[in-house]
């Protein structure tokens, strides 16, 4: 190939390809034909330049006109150069391997596997009763979040090579000249226009939507939690690869150009995708606090957390601080966002109003709720213990009429924050749950509702070992006492009646006890009250429910050992002087075998009860 020489040659081969003045300079594309025909065209661009570069005022004004005119016209040409290479390569990422490749990284988890279990996988729990109960008391189980793999990976960046590298050579030689002959602008431009709506394609099929803050905030719960699980997912493939890989683009074509030309292009590429991606979490984090959306809010704080470095890798140049600055009060408003849903989930449990009894003094679905909550709280040890800095307030701050529970801290001394803020919600929920109890007509149930409740809390913290630790077996052995003290005030208050029947008291007719000097109509009239007592006590408590099979035999094997001895007893004493008499069956109703078995009845729950109803008749 023959280098272009002069000005004449030079400007010859740039009119040839003016677009304006040539059919087959429209049609056809200089960098889609062989490499002679782009050399020679470059050269011609830079005799001209060269030419343009040594005119002086003093020169021909007519020369200088003809120069002008090439340079623009080969601008215009290079431009339309410029665009097409960038049209012909502006395939979006292939998603779905970035994303399992990103997916298989060496990962370190900061939660552990339990994390992905789901809520309602209770061992404690009956079965059938897994309601929860939200802070307006209405059917609100805070969901489990899906398995947040990706936090604190040990690789981040994953750059790709979004455009040939021949393609590349030709776009940095395009821009050379635009730059040189003062169309760097232009360039920039034209470059962000194409590659900008290269990264909306990859974002559509990463799913991320073009919503403002408004839109995002007027999301319906359901709608918005599978949203931010497509926001993480696709965050990290935006800032690691996506964002990263424009950015090495940028660097190959526009690197040493101008003053941080390379930088400009960047911004000019993504700042805008990148605003749109970061001004969801924004949304999220300005909307209004609410206890089921903590996890969510977490999971995004954890993606947020773990992609900074990489933001700060990506966006490290003067025109990117914006976006380095938006990210980091988003992290610092999830924060306290979580703060506060943590402390509006403490108010909730406080304030939960409902007033009906629990059928068969069972488990509230409060105390599942919030041991449930409070076991996913555990989950998130390590996040909400960075977040978590200070003792919870107690007092009056939830509400002006509202009492709160008398509790002293420094008993709990050496525990974090986050450990004294779960042992505070338990003693709120222990706090409602005896103002529940009251709504109890009988006694004996409100103490069966106080066990069988702080059991369940006891089993769920002994149930999760991060749990355990975090309240720490001091308040554990508090719960367990307060829960076996429940269980013998109910037995108290159940079998003092029936036991008192079984007493010799007021069956002798001298002072002397013998049996010679029984009265058999106060003898009668004892076994009659005593028979009445239990049928009594069996009709009732065998409706009652103690889902924990290990608490209903202990607390069975407890109303036998002590009732059971006394009625042998009795009945060794006094059976034949029933016996006779006339009708003694009317009055022995129940052998010692007959009075286990009943008793083995008992808190089986109304369905339980018919089975057993239908199994005697």
């Amino acid at each position: 190939m023959e280098p272009v020489v002069n000005d004449g040659a030079a400007e010859q081969i740039i009119l040839r390809w003016d677009a304006t003045a040539s059919e087959d300079a429209r049609v056809r594309m200089i960098f889609d034909g062989d490499r002679q025909e782009i050399d020679r065209y470059l050269q011609a661009v830079d005799q001209i330049q060269r030419s343009m570069d040594s005119t002086t005022l003093s020169d021909d004004g007519h020369q200088s006109t003809k120069v002008n005119n090439a340079i623009q016209i080969a601008m215009a040409r290079l431009e339309d150069e410029f665009r097409n290479i960038l049209i012909t390569n502006s395939t979006p990422i292939e998603t779905e391997s970035v994303a399992e490749s990103i997916s298989s990284t060496r990962l370190t988890t900061r939660t552990n596997s339990s994390r992905s279990e789901s809520p309602e996988n209770d061992d404690c729990s009956n079965r059938g009763e897994d309601d929860a109960v939200s802070r307006d008391g209405s059917s609100s189980f805070p969901e489990r979040s899906a398995t947040f793999e990706s936090c604190r990976s040990m690789t981040s960046i994953r750059e790709q090579d979004l455009i040939p590298s021949e393609s590349i050579a030709d776009l940095r030689c395009i821009a050379e000249r635009m730059f040189t002959a003062g169309y760097s602008r232009e360039c920039v431009q034209v470059y962000g226009s194409v590659r900008k709506s290269v990264v909306d394609g990859s974002f559509k099929k990463l799913g991320v939507e073009k919503l403002s803050i408004g839109d995002i905030q007027r999301l319906e719960w359901d709608a918005l939690n599978t949203k931010i699980g497509r926001w993480i997912r696709a965050a990290k493939i935006c800032v690691r690869v996506l964002f990263a890989s424009e950015k090495k683009l940028c660097k190959q074509i526009f690197e040493d150009l101008g003053t941080a030309a390379d930088d400009a292009c960047f911004m000019e590429t993504v700042k805008g995708p990148a605003i749109q991606l970061f001004n969801f979490v924004e949304a999220i984090s300005i909307s209004r606090r609410s206890p089921e959306k903590l996890f969510k809010i977490l999971d995004l704080h954890d993606s947020l957390l773990d992609l900074l470095p990489d933001i700060d890798d990506v966006f490290d140049s003067k025109p990117a601080e914006s976006i380095k600055t938006q990210a980091t009060e988003i992290l610092s408003r999830l924060a306290e966002a979580a703060r506060g849903m943590l402390s509006e989930f403490e108010g909730a449990v406080l304030r939960e109003p409902s007033r009906v009894p629990v059928p068969g003094g069972t488990i509230h679905p409060l105390t599942r709720y919030v041991m449930n909550y409070i076991s996913l709280i555990s989950d998130y040890k390590q996040t909400l213990g960075e977040l978590i800095v200070s003792k919870p307030t107690t007092g009056s701050r939830y509400s002006d009429d509202s009492t709160t529970p008398d509790m002293d801290f420094t008993d709990h001394e050496g525990q974090s924050p986050l450990a004294l803020h779960l042992i505070w919600i338990i003693a709120i929920l222990q706090f409602n749950l005896e103002g529940k109890s009251k709504h109890y007509k009988d006694n004996s149930l409100a103490h069966f509702f106080i066990m069988n409740n702080v059991h369940y809390i006891v089993q769920k913290i002994k149930g999760s070992s991060e749990l355990r630790e975090m309240i720490g077996d001091q308040y554990l052995r508090t719960l367990t006492r307060i829960f076996r003290q429940a269980a013998t005030n109910h037995q108290r208050a159940t079998w003092v009646g029936v036991l008192r029947c079984l007493r010799d008291e007021g069956l002798h007719t001298t002072k002397t006890f013998s049996s010679a000097g029984v009265s058999k109509s106060s003898l009668r009239e004892r076994f009659k009250s005593f028979n009445a007592i239990f049928d009594e006590v069996h009709r009732t408590q065998s409706l009652w429910l103690i889902p924990d099979e290990q608490l209903r035999e202990e607390l069975r094997i407890s109303i036998l050992e002590t009732l059971i001895p006394a009625y042998r007893s009795f009945l060794g004493r006094f059976r034949n002087h029933i016996e006779s008499g006339r009708h003694p069956e009317n009055y022995i109703k129940y052998s010692v075998e007959d009075l286990e078995t009943a008793v083995l009845d008992l808190f089986e729950g109304y369905a339980a009860s018919q089975h057993s109803r239908r199994r005697s008749q």
